[in-house]
């Protein structure tokens, strides 16, 4: 096999800029409005991505630049799922105290499961391992975060006067909203049980892929990317109960029935 499965020429910058554009005018055409969202998101993740892979040619050939970059990746996590639960823009009164909060769920997730991954030695102790698992167990438990935090945000603004409700009948404030959001946050788990329910039969997804495509074995292939789904499924569901537990407490959001 090559040095590269990609196609690092013109080829490839041309397939890109037509593929956005296609993404830009099906989030144009149905009404969506989400054609400059589109364009945008493309463009930044292009910058990023390139920004980043010139930062890892040096911090994957050390152990301690590796772990400083991901705590970089668990900062940008915990400031991304803030505005999303929240609703609020990071300039707002607060922001610091939110963005702290909301790295509560994303360290509770990820962290236990990357512990348990490299010191159990499934995966290597090198930067060029820890990263990308680190990154992909951040990114999940951010977006069980984000995703649990929203539903809930929402079924309160639906249900509060459930929750209300409970409290007149002298239940406890927690008990009162976990009473009522409890089963909305675990829409939240749906993705990536699914993901895990149908992985071979219906996708398959990065991690396999891309031991393939590096010259692993099928096997080592089926290894990887088992590893990455249940560690993926272990952060999600730690992250979404630590966010059920943050808001019944009246840390996460602002406005919950007292």
């Amino acid at each position: 096999m090559g040095s590269s499965v990609v196609d690092l020429g013109p080829r490839l910058a041309v397939v890109l800029v037509a593929l956005t554009v296609l993404a830009a005018v099906a989030g144009r055409l149905p009404g969506l409005g989400q054609d400059r969202p589109v364009v945008v998101a493309a463009v930044r993740a292009t910058v990023q991505l390139a920004a980043v892979s010139a930062v890892l040619l040096v911090v994957v050939r050390s152990l301690a630049l590796s772990a400083l970059f991901v705590l970089l990746m668990l900062g940008v996590a915990a400031v991304t799922a803030a505005g999303r639960v929240t609703g609020l823009a990071l300039r707002s009164p607060g922001a610091a105290r939110r963005v702290g909060t909301a790295a509560v769920p994303v360290l509770a997730g990820a962290a236990p499961v990357v512990a348990l991954v490299l010191s159990g030695g499934a995966v290597p102790l090198r930067g060029e391992a820890v990263i990308p698992i680190a990154g992909i167990l951040v990114g999940g438990a951010m977006t069980g975060t984000s995703l649990a935090g929203r539903r809930l945000r929402e079924e309160l603004a639906t249900r509060r006067g459930e929750v209300e409700a409970a409290l007149a009948l002298g239940l406890p404030q927690q008990d009162a909203v976990r009473l009522v959001l409890r089963q909305a946050a675990g829409t939240a788990l749906v993705p990536p049980l699914d993901q895990t329910r149908t992985v071979g039969l219906v996708t398959l997804p990065g991690a396999f892929v891309g031991v393939l495509l590096g010259g692993g074995s099928p096997l080592e292939a089926g290894a990887a990317q088992l590893l990455v789904l249940v560690g993926l499924l272990a952060a999600q569901v730690t992250a979404v109960w630590t966010v059920v537990e943050l808001v019944a407490r009246g840390r996460l959001l602002p406005d919950v029935p007292r």
